[in-house]
């Protein structure tokens, strides 16, 4: 495993940032030479978790690929390279540049860092609080826990590394953890995390891009849902809704501009903040000589595009989630409705919760709760905000629990598009009850195959571990201790 050695001095970034939050000189206390010796120490380290993430510009793209590249909304573009083409057509091999899971692990170092070191901290520096250190532990609790949960979804058993990397001597031969260990362990570091949250900080950028209690909530949610805990999936989700500081804007001309192109909306729960001095590369990939495109699945079944009378629209649809006349992602490029960005001022936010999908996911819980009524009423009220066609609605009764699963499966691609979601949407209700609707994954991966290559497509899918990516040769090479996922021997 290429847990490779971080020093704690390497986290501090030396680029600047029109987020206040991202701003990493002290604002208070004694400022000295060694690190984890003062509050100001353990801020900047935590901070420093937020700004590996934004400035790495392949992670955003990591989460996109692993949510979408698998499933029907999304086809390579004319400018992708083979390695997201075999991705999108299941033909995948352990060499594959997408199945290098370094930064996660690097991230995931991060974060054990501070859960390590910080508590020290208390003990050399009096002006620092117990709940100052909750405060950022919870910070670096949930994102650990955060990319776990992806890395649990994406390749199924994977290394559970929990103590900080500080040295060559420790040990760097860790075996795979299986998936639901993995799974428990993420609930048990959010449940942790939301024990020490912060409720709300000064800023609006820092309550939309740092880890809140709300942030947690949704996590748990998603968590629990995969688990098949639905009554704490419930739970979690009624968090955020009760607190009261969430609300879907009404349909207007400016709501794409509010969600997306500005970003931090009154329907934001946690997003990468982006800036024009931090850009994401999402101009490049998405338009242009794009290397990801929209399917043409998303344009006719999904938003259910009126041609003959644009001014009939799922909000979410034209020139919100896509431009449909070329197959454009939109989402990720747009200022407005009108405008898009150019590449000097990209920097729309990466979207890990909104406060519909925190909806939806309530829904998916009653749902399987057998309140499928509740949930009906859930996903109307959210299509009448939307706008949401008529010719794209259902009609399953209250009782049937599998309409009104396919039914949120459905509204989640319209209101989720392109957001990293729909893989591991499909898989997430495919696998429930011994894979009992393994026909969803079939049905979504054979969309997009090119005819020749169906057959074989459906073959492989057959196998559940076909649905996770294969640990990455050098990754087998570096930890004798990984054995590779059996489809991929």
């Amino acid at each position: 495993m290429k847990l490779k050695v971080v020093l704690i001095i390497s986290i501090i970034f030396t680029f600047s940032s029109c987020d206040d939050y991202l701003d990493l000189r002290p604002q208070d206390g004694t400022v000295r030479q060694e690190f984890w010796k003062t509050k100001e120490d353990v801020q900047a380290a935590v901070i420093g978790i937020y700004t590996e993430m934004v400035s790495n510009p392949e992670f955003s793209e990591r989460l996109f690929v692993y949510g979408e590249l698998r499933g029907d909304m999304v086809t390579p573009g004319q400018n992708a390279e083979d390695n997201q083409i075999l991705l999108n057509t299941t033909n995948i091999l352990p060499t594959n540049s997408f199945t290098d899971w370094g930064m996660f692990y690097k991230i995931i170092n991060y974060c054990n860092t501070v859960i390590d070191l910080a508590p020290q901290v208390l003990e050399e520096d009096p002006t620092f609080s117990e709940e100052q250190l909750q405060n950022y532990l919870s910070e670096a609790l949930a994102i650990r826990a955060y990319m776990y949960f992806t890395l649990a979804r994406t390749f199924k058993d994977v290394p559970l590394k929990l103590e900080a990397t500080l040295n060559d001597n420790d040990n760097f031969q860790i075996p795979a953890s299986p998936q639901e260990e993995v799974l428990m362990q993420v609930v048990a570091d959010l449940n942790l995390a939301e024990e020490y949250a912060v409720q709300t900080y000064q800023t609006i950028p820092e309550n939309k891009g740092r880890i809140t209690q709300y942030a947690i909530n949704a996590m748990q949610a998603d968590a629990y849902l995969w688990l098949n805990d639905f009554q704490s999936a419930l739970d979690a989700t009624n968090k955020v809704i009760q607190s009261g500081n969430f609300a879907l804007i009404p349909a207007s001309n400016s709501w794409f501009g509010t969600v997306y192109g500005e970003g931090n909306s009154s329907e934001s729960i946690f997003e990468l903040q982006y800036s024009e001095n931090n850009r994401n590369n999402f101009f490049i990939l998405f338009f242009g000589l794009t290397e990801y495109n929209a399917s043409s699945r998303v344009v006719t079944d999904v938003f259910g595009v009126d041609r003959d009378n644009p001014d009939n629209k799922d909000i979410r649809g034209e020139r919100a989630s896509i431009v449909a006349s070329g197959n454009e992602i939109y989402k990720f490029t747009g200022l407005n409705s009108d405008r898009r960005k150019s590449n000097a001022t990209s920097d729309t936010h990466w979207f890990f919760y909104r406060y519909a999908e925190v909806l939806l996911m309530k829904a998916e819980a009653l749902n399987e709760l057998d309140r499928g009524e509740e949930a009906l009423t859930i996903i109307e009220d959210l299509r009448e905000t939307r706008e949401a066609l008529q010719i794209t609605g259902r009609s399953p009764s209250p009782d049937d629990d599998t309409g009104i699963a396919e039914y949120i499966l459905e509204e989640r691609s319209r209101e989720l598009a392109f957001e990293g979601k729909r893989w591991f949407d499909v898989l997430r209700v495919a696998r429930r009850d011994n894979y009992e609707r393994l026909d969803l994954i079939l049905t979504m991966a054979l969309f997009s195959a090119p005819p020749n290559q169906q057959q074989s497509i459906r073959t492989k899918l057959q196998d559940p571990n076909s649905h996770y990516l294969p640990i990455n040769q050098d990754e087998l090479f570096t930890n004798k201790q990984l054995e590779q996922n059996p489809f991929y021997n």
